[in-house]
């Protein structure tokens, strides 16, 4: 999984491809996506867009999330593979909802995730193992759940077959929410971590202690949260519809944060 990810969410229409494109060229080689964003369809247009400049598909890694359950575990299943038609534009049920029953022929995702612990315990079973025959079938190269507390996780102990492939949990994570126990349960358990809202939804960019840093570096104050989660071994996605910052989000390899500045930004953890 690339390090460095790009969010989708709450990027609709028109804005989906330009954005996708933009990240790809600056380059950005994970984007994330998910049924509940109503953007698979036109993340996975873009990707076919970009793969017709020479671009591998083995170089552009595509995660989506499973919404909710079905009726049934076959319905489930059904849900979650159209979900790979739309992202791998094969198969595509046309409405781009993550709704449909879509067959999904061929292709495959990079991962994919349960999206929230919704529905209690039947629901998170049915959502699962969709998951698995996906993988099994080769239609989704990993899994994983996102949101998860660790309650969600040891309950998976009893229904799931493929625990150990849970390889990530997204959270929102950044200096002010750092969920500590969360995170070290993650990392015991070989479960990579994804933040989400990385950039604190950009309600921080003005607090004294990160412009503080930020000066010291010579760096806006979002490039440093998102070196701050790649030092921390977190995934961060930030997303951004606009093509200077998508390219400015990606400018984080060039600098390091100091042991002293990073334990800086660890103290304003649970600090509103």
């Amino acid at each position: 999984m690339p390090l460095l990810g790009f969010g989708v969410y709450q990027i609709h229409g028109p804005a989906v491809g330009p954005a996708c494109e933009a990240a790809l060229a600056a380059g950005y080689r994970h984007v994330d996506t998910a049924q509940l964003y109503c953007n698979e369809a036109e993340v996975g247009a873009a990707v076919v867009r970009v793969l017709s400049g020479g671009v591998p598909r083995a170089d552009v890694f595509v995660t989506t999330k499973i919404r909710h359950s079905a009726r049934s575990g076959e319905a489930t299943y059904r849900r979650a593979r159209a979900s790979v038609g739309r992202v791998d534009q094969r198969g595509v049920d046309g409405d781009g909802d993550g709704e449909g029953d879509g067959e999904g022929e061929g292709g495959y995702v990079d991962l994919f995730l349960v999206h929230m612990p919704w529905g209690g315990r039947r629901e998170r079973r049915l959502m699962w193992l969709a998951l698995e025959k996906l993988f099994e079938e080769g239609r989704a190269r990993a899994i994983g759940v996102s949101n998860y507390e660790i309650e969600h996780i040891e309950d998976m102990r009893g229904y799931a077959k493929v625990l150990a492939l849970t390889t990530t949990n997204p959270k929102q994570l950044h200096p002010w929410k750092q969920q500590r126990e969360l995170v070290a349960y993650c990392r015991k358990h070989g479960i990579v971590v994804q933040a989400y809202s990385p950039l604190a939804r950009a309600g921080k960019m003005e607090d004294p202690t990160l412009v503080a840093v930020a000066e010291k570096y010579g760096k806006t104050p979002a490039q440093i949260l998102i070196r701050y989660s790649l030092q921390k071994g977190w995934v961060p996605l930030p997303k951004s519809e606009r093509p200077e910052r998508i390219r400015e989000n990606a400018m984080v390899y060039d600098f390091e944060i100091s042991d002293e500045a990073m334990e800086t930004l660890d103290a304003l953890d649970e600090q509103d």
